[in-house]
């Protein structure tokens, strides 16, 4: 897996701690946010990062975009 920042390594752990690892368990960025305890922002930008990184997949919906951890993290 790719190195990983300190604010991808908590994203990651906390989607999983979330059940987020399956496109019909997927999360969005404020239930991520909120179970971090940070700014969204800072999680978007993380959740971007991580998509980039194949860590992550990203579902574009209505509303919010959703967030599960691949297979391969």
């Amino acid at each position: 897996m790719a190195d990983l920042t300190p604010i991808e390594s908590l994203v990651l752990q906390s989607m999983k701690e979330l059940g987020a690892t399956s496109d019909e368990k997927k999360k969005t960025a404020d239930d991520i946010a909120k179970k971090c305890n940070r700014p969204k922002s800072m999680i978007n930008n993380a959740l971007v990062s991580l998509s980039q990184k194949g860590v992550v997949k990203r579902v574009a919906r209505e509303k919010a975009s959703g967030y599960y951890v691949s297979a391969t993290a």
